[in-house]
């Protein structure tokens, strides 16, 4: 009589035998915060982008104010020729600074998003996810920037279309995208900073209009440094923006610019926005 055929063996029980059946058992590690600031970044800007592609009324209403500072404010002064610039027309010397303020106008009430989103009990949701605080207010930061960046593009065609010589070297627009960026980075942070004290609306409204008419007039944006009173210089000298404008008129047009200073102080500036405003976070969510 044949012997009875040899049952099969079975599967081993041994989780380690399974392949991913370790992540049944154990949770997976959190990730670091330097690997979720690229994913925190990129998701705040994709947000931004599906608010505009929603909405573009604040694209068309933020076009209106820089396109009358060039038309009107920039064609008049160029007729008069009061102000000095080096041989260029002032309508051109113009237009990178209207380019800057453009940009910190947007990301300068930045922080009324963030009490918006306190209010909604949007920032206390996302305050208890593993995302680190300085990855959320870097990746609110570089979103301000994309919006700063799309009104940079409507100026620039609204400066083509006036005849400003601007470059269109592929480079150097990468430059020039990197430095509004960065400059929206900083007065985005500086916005919500002011957020993280005054904890309220209307208070960061009254903060913002009063400062960025001084951040914007005691800046290089409509005359030279040159032109301004001595303790004006001193003041433009530690304004960001003043960098900011610098770097724009040596990249799009082509005039005597300290650009690796530039950037180098718009590096600082951001980092010190983004530490700050982290650290103030906590405070606005209470």
């Amino acid at each position: 009589m044949s012997e009875a055929p040899a049952a099969p063996r079975t599967a081993s029980a041994d989780p380690a035998g399974a392949p991913g059946i370790d992540l049944l058992l154990r949770p997976p590690r959190p990730r670091a915060g330097w690997r979720l600031l690229p994913a925190r970044v990129i998701a705040m800007c994709a947000v931004e982008l599906q608010k505009l592609r929603h909405d573009r009324t604040e694209l068309y209403t933020r076009a209106v104010q820089p396109a009358l500072w060039l038309l009107i404010f920039g064609q008049t002064f160029t007729r008069i020729k009061a102000i000095p610039t080096g041989g260029i027309p002032y309508v051109d010397y113009l237009a990178p600074g209207i380019i800057a303020q453009s940009a910190m106008f947007i990301a300068i009430f930045y922080g009324i998003q963030i009490i918006w989103e306190r209010d909604a009990g949007i920032l206390d949701k996302l305050l208890v996810t593993p995302t680190p605080r300085s990855a959320l207010i870097t990746g609110k930061a570089f979103a301000a920037g994309v919006k700063s960046l799309i009104q940079a593009v409507v100026v620039i065609l609204i400066a083509a279309v006036l005849g400003v010589a601007l470059t269109w070297n592929p480079l150097k627009l990468l430059g020039v995208a990197a430095i509004v960026i960065l400059g929206s980075a900083f007065f985005s942070c500086l916005s919500m900073s002011i957020a993280g004290i005054v904890l309220n609306r209307d208070r960061l409204m009254g903060f913002g209009q009063a400062i960025t008419m001084p951040l914007f007039f005691g800046s290089n944006a409509l005359y030279p440094v040159s032109v301004m009173p001595g303790w004006l210089q001193a003041v433009s000298k530690v304004n960001p923006l003043s960098y900011q404008v610098d770097a724009l008129r040596g990249l799009l047009l082509g005039t005597h610019a300290h650009v690796a200073l530039d950037f180098a102080v718009l590096l600082v500036a951001g980092a010190l926005g983004v530490t700050a405003a982290s650290s103030l976070l906590g405070r606005l969510a209470r």
